[in-house]
């Protein structure tokens, strides 16, 4: 477990502000770029976006257990809490010493085990579509062709910023989901093309989260005056 540690901190430490996503689009079957769809030019998969964007925004709260794969396909496992507009976090398993938290302006990645602190923008990160309020999803976002109707994938990049890399939003239907959508993973590539997966089951919404649940215990030793 402790090379499994050592790994995972070396691609999460690396990938947090670029690739905290996914890989394989599972209910897809394929590892393969999907085929973009000219949304402007059909209707009806115009509709498709204008129904994963309002998804998306209709969630206040979600929780949910998620995997997290990397590309050497080494998984670890933990819970989502998520609280728009900008909170999300990702407390993994007792057995990985970390924590990732958004707080509405940056994301944080706690090490507790050597007691390192790193902080990026949420704007600078492909999460920035699912948390960034100002992040606008149907300006930025692509729709990828599934080849199944209850499936809907949004990719969402700034062809003006590549650095902010790339997310792909991948959602299910589902009736008692937030606008009959349900976020099951999405995939996430950085400028150095890493990528990692992070899948997502066991969804429920609109619980109350205290904005608490977003703060973190800092392990590093406090300098002396």
């Amino acid at each position: 477990m402790k090379k499994l540690t050592k790994t995972f901190r070396k691609y999460t430490s690396a990938a947090v502000p670029i690739s905290l996503g996914a890989a394989a689009l599972g209910v897809c079957a394929t590892l393969a770029p999907l085929p973009a769809v000219a949304a402007a030019a059909n209707p009806a998969d115009a509709a498709k976006l204008d129904q994963a964007v309002a998804a998306l925004r209709a969630i206040t709260t979600m929780k949910a257990d998620f995997v997290q794969t990397d590309r050497n396909g080494q998984s670890v496992s933990g819970q989502l809490t998520l609280k728009r507009p900008g909170k999300i976090r990702f407390q993994y398993e007792k057995s990985v010493p970390m924590l990732i938290v958004g707080d509405g302006s940056a994301l944080t990645m706690i090490d507790y085990e050597v007691n390192q602190v790193q902080r990026w923008p949420i704007k600078n990160s492909p999460l920035g579509a699912l948390l960034d309020p100002s992040r606008d999803v149907a300006k930025y976002g692509t729709l990828r062709d599934t080849g199944n109707p209850n499936v809907i994938a949004v990719e969402v990049r700034d062809r003006q910023h590549p650095e902010y890399g790339i997310i792909t939003l991948i959602f299910t239907r589902k009736a008692g989901a937030p606008g009959g959508l349900e976020l099951a993973y999405w995939v996430a590539l950085d400028s150095q093309n890493t990528r990692t997966t992070i899948q997502l089951t066991n969804q429920t919404y609109g619980m109350a989260v205290p904005d608490s649940t977003f703060r973190w215990k800092d392990p590093r030793p406090r300098k002396r005056r």
